[in-house]
């Protein structure tokens, strides 16, 4: 994303579409990701909330839902896919992120591969996706659930990829049956040293970095 910036403020990216993230204030050195969304020829950004400080550098804003709106799966880091479904409906225009892009790729002529009618038709073809080319080459696969009926769409519970034929139940534990995604199909593991500073800090100097805080944790 560092880099993604840098492009922007060279004029090497002519155009940006943020969603689902404030990059004017969850990145480091706000003051230059301002600038480069300032200098980039088009931005647009869709956003549950009017006025954060990336809305304000858009040419085009478009309302988008929060996730108590929001309808569809999340997948977590322990590799639980669940489903997620609104409580309240979307209020005045605001859409979800994948109709605000389907419907865009519409007025530009892209209809044929952005006519998806429910959620669960980008979910089917996720799960297709998951399994292209992919004879055990990478663990991420769901390709048992790309014939999922909207009934078990809807009705879908907790469950952990790997979701194959073998595995349909989905996958507690990775790695239990001893095969590695690594060309030898074993486990590799890396020695590392530590990289000491070039130069201590003497006395007096003070280090800085970016710092965390209740909605901003990641910079």
């Amino acid at each position: 994303a560092v880099d993604m910036f840098q492009a922007l403020n060279d004029g090497k990216i002519k155009a940006i579409w943020i969603m689902a993230t404030n990059p004017v204030v969850s990145m480091p050195d706000a003051d230059f990701v301002k600038q480069a969304l300032e200098k980039c020829d088009l931005v647009i950004v869709s956003e549950a909330i009017a006025d954060t400080d990336t809305a304000k550098t858009a040419d085009v804003l478009f309302p988008a839902t929060t996730w108590s709106e929001k309808h569809g799966t999340v997948t977590n880091s322990e590799r639980c896919i669940s489903l997620q479904k609104g409580f309240l409906p979307p209020p005045g225009e605001a859409k979800h992120d994948w109709e605000i892009m389907c419907l865009f790729a519409q007025k530009m002529g892209f209809s044929e591969g952005f006519n998806y009618p429910h959620q669960v038709d980008i979910f089917r073809e996720h799960a297709e996706l998951s399994a292209l080319d992919n004879e055990r080459v990478r663990a991420f696969d769901i390709s048992a659930m790309s014939n999922i009926t909207l009934e078990e769409y809807e009705n879908l519970q907790p469950i952990q990829w790997p979701v194959t034929r073998d595995k349909p139940k989905g996958a507690k534990r990775l790695f239990d049956d001893g095969y590695f995604y690594t060309p030898s199909h074993k486990a590799k593991f890396i020695p590392i040293t530590a990289r000491l500073p070039k130069q201590p800090p003497v006395a007096g100097e003070v280090i800085m970095n970016t710092g965390r805080i209740r909605d901003q944790w990641h910079t």
